[in-house]
Order: structure tokens, then C-alpha cells, then sequence
């Protein structure tokens, strides 16, 4: 059977395994414990104490714990970044063996978040590292000790990229002649023309 929140494919086999784990855990605390993975999902810090002791009484063991975690966050980020609305997703999960309280609590703390849930996604998606800013100069070598002549520039350009994770810079300095500069501006500005057609 093919589900939205999966992007229209089967249920991934692990996510359909750990539906019964959510079944052990009441319908409010599985509220409440959606509402720390949402918190993670929007890069706030998420309180993993909270969630043990939310789910003390299930008798769950660590693994478990972290497994909840993990299918609540593909749950929610999936249906998320396949724009499915909450009654579909309710729908969905009820198929899969999620009992209709559980699946209608979660679906209710998805609603409340999916539009900043889906704003972080795309914010974060396909951003690895990002360009801080390029600097630039040109050698023009008139002669050396080796040739009488040479008359040829030579760009030398230095990117400072921002690494997604951490906050940090790295320089990645180069060193082209004038034929390879013409032909990566040539590149760049193609790629500008691409990309300005989708947004």
C-alpha cells in the first residue's frame, strides 16, 4: 500500500514495526512527546529526560525509547516535506495500526507546527555549506627568469564558505589562468540564469 507522508511509497518496514511501540504509550503522553521531537526538528534542544519519564510506565527499554524518537521524527518530517494535511495523516497512520486517539494527538501537534516545521526543512535542505563572501586579484606577469616573455594574468580567487553545521569559515583559495576564469564565469553565470527560472 502506497501512503502520502512516505512520498507516495510503501511504508518503510521499520516505521510499520515501531507502530505497535507507540500504541503501548498513551494517546497525551505520545502528545507530549511529539511536541519534543517537533521541538529537535525546529533545532530547538529536545529533552531526552522528559521523554524517559514520559515513557517509564510503558516499561519501554533504551532502544525503544530511541526508536519512538526516531519513527516520530520521520513521521513528522515526511508528512512535513510532502505537504500532507492532518486529517490524511491521521488516516494513514490509523491504516498502518495506529490507534485513532494516538494518531489524532499526533496529528493535532503536527497541525499546530507543520507550516514552521515546513519553513525549517526547506531552510535547511540541500544547504550543507554556503558562500560568505569571494576575494579576488590578478598577476599580470610581464617576464620571468625563464622567459624573456610571458604576458599572461593570472586570477587568483578565494572563496570563504560558511560550513552548514558549525559556524566556522574555510578559506578555499585557487589559482586560474585567463581561459579557465572565462570559462568558470561563463559556468556561473549559466547556473545563475538556471536558477533564477526556479524561484
Amino acid at each position: 500500500m502506497r501512503f502520502r507522508f512516505c512520498g507516495d511509497l510503501d511504508c518503510p518496514d521499520w516505521v510499520l514495526a515501531e507502530i505497535s511501540t507507540l500504541a503501548k504509550i498513551s494517546s497525551v503522553k505520545l502528545k507530549l512527546i511529539c511536541a519534543q521531537v517537533l521541538r529537535d526538528l525546529l533545532g530547538e534542544a529536545m529533552e531526552y529526560e522528559k521523554i524517559l519519564k514520559l515513557t517509564s510506565d510503558a516499561k519501554l527499554e533504551s532502544g525503544d525509547v530511541k526508536a519512538t524518537i526516531a519513527v516520530l521524527g520521520f513521521i513528522l518530517s515526511s508528512a512535513a516535506k510532502h505537504n500532507v494535511d492532518s486529517e490524511s495523516l491521521s488516516s494513514e497512520l490509523q491504516q498502518l495500526g495506529l490507534p485513532k486517539e494516538h494518531a489524532s494527538g499526533l496529528c493535532r501537534s503536527y497541525e499546530e507546527k507543520q507550516s514552521c516545521l515546513q519553513d525549517r526543512l526547506r531552510a535547511c535542505s540541500l544547504r550543507l555549506r554556503r558562500l560568505g563572501s569571494v576575494g579576488w586579484r590578478v598577476d599580470y606577469t610581464l617576464s620571468s627568469s625563464e622567459l624573456r616573455e610571458v604576458n599572461e594574468p593570472l586570477v587568483h580567487l578565494n572563496f570563504n564558505v560558511r560550513d552548514g553545521e558549525s559556524d566556522g569559515t574555510v578559506a578555499v583559495p585557487m589559482a586560474l589562468s585567463a581561459d579557465k576564469f572565462r570559462v568558470l564565469l561563463a559556468e556561473l553565470k549559466q547556473a545563475q540564469a538556471l536558477m533564477s527560472t526556479l524561484l
